[in-house]
């Protein structure tokens, strides 16, 4: 079974993400407190939920040292830039909303499996506006320069969308992806 961590922000989609992750052939997924000690977690990878703002995220970015893979999802992937010297700013578009993403990297393991264009529900309130050293902007919109980045040498990932919810295509894949990851 691959251990999966899915590190709870408050975001109102984290309870999907566990759920999905739950519900998939030979995964052991838990709801974690963003409080817990990082030596606390012993998992195959985790994933940093979204959530309100980056004033509540706990200790999340002592959880980027565990050397295991660690999937963002939206406030999840802000947390990472932040914590790892890019740059986060507010979104000029603001709520959730349908948005068509482009795939920029095929080759990704998170997203390169994914349709070159695929839509998503995504939030903007926030967005990564300068990537950490040692990423790649692997996805774009219209509407946002950075919809996803991976640093694949250290298996560190995030979206700016949600994968987790019905609206997202092919989102499953995406979490299908993330377990090869961790495998």
């Amino acid at each position: 079974m691959t251990r999966i961590l899915v590190v709870d922000n408050h975001g109102q989609f984290t309870h999907l993400e566990h759920r999905l992750l739950r519900d998939m052939d030979g995964v052991d997924a838990e709801l974690v407190a963003n409080t817990t000690p990082p030596e606390d977690l012993d998992a195959d990878g985790l994933v940093l939920s979204g959530g309100p703002d980056m004033a509540d995220i706990g200790r999340c970015p002592d959880y980027l040292d565990l050397d295991i893979p660690v999937f963002g999802i939206c406030l999840g992937m802000q947390i990472i830039a932040a914590e790892l010297g890019g740059r986060v700013e507010s979104g000029d578009y603001g709520g959730y909303a349908d948005v068509n993403v482009r795939i920029l990297d095929e080759d990704d393991p998170l997203l390169g499996s994914l349709a070159p264009d695929t839509r998503v529900w995504a939030s903007h309130a926030d967005e990564v506006v300068e990537l950490p050293e040692g990423f790649t902007r692997t996805a774009e919109s219209d509407i946002c320069g950075v919809e996803a980045m991976s640093d694949t040498d250290r298996d560190l990932y995030g979206v700016q969308f949600h994968p987790e919810v019905a609206h997202t295509e092919e989102g499953e894949a995406v979490f299908e992806n993330f377990l090869r990851i961790c495998e």
